[in-house]
């Protein structure tokens, strides 16, 4: 038993000590005229992209004019309506009263915003690589309707549709839509 006790004691004395030393907390009190405040952090995660645009009102593409609608798409244009966004609408063409030929939506907001914006309207793991207008990246695609092209810069997007299967199509519309645009 004599034996078993001297083994079984110095391990007894090290568990003993760094016990003492887990439980101790160092305290301080606050010193006279010294305040002391707990800072909380917040982190916040972006949302992902505002909800795609609908057509609300008929009017006229403040950015976009039908006649190059017309020409790059390939399309009479009979029909334009607007989104309710402002400052800039997204603007609807249509070919006959119910069939939408080609969408612009511009996107202004947070540049996490507008890359999710465009992520979602030409995946990049589905889309080929975009990057017109200069300084501008995203995605472009043929979908089983058509065909997208979607391009970011900072907090800027610009998502092209059309019922064309040429992407060369919604990329010039794109490029026109920046340049009217001055972005």
């Amino acid at each position: 038993m004599n034996r078993v006790l001297l083994t079984a004691l110095p391990s007894l004395l090290v568990l003993g000590a760094l016990t003492a030393c887990a439980a101790a907390e160092p305290t301080s009190a606050p010193t006279a005229g010294t305040t002391t405040s707990a800072v909380a952090k917040t982190t916040t995660t972006p949302a992902g992209p505002p909800p795609v645009p609908e057509p609300a009102t008929d009017g006229q593409c403040p950015y976009l004019a039908s006649s190059v609608v017309q020409e790059a798409n390939g399309q009479l244009v009979r029909k334009v309506r607007l989104s309710a966004d402002q400052p800039d609408p997204a603007c609807f063409f249509y070919a006959d009263a119910s069939d939408v030929q080609l969408s612009v939506w511009v996107f202004q907001g947070e540049p996490a915003t507008a890359k999710a914006v465009v992520d979602r309207a030409a995946p990049v793991a589905d889309s080929s690589p975009a990057t017109v207008p200069a300084g501008w990246s995203g995605g472009s695609l043929t979908t089983e309707t058509g065909a997208v092209y979607a391009v970011a810069k900072g907090g800027s997007a610009v998502v092209v549709t059309s019922n064309q299967k040429q992407t060369i199509k919604t990329r010039r519309i794109a490029e026109t839509v920046v340049g009217n645009l001055g972005l």
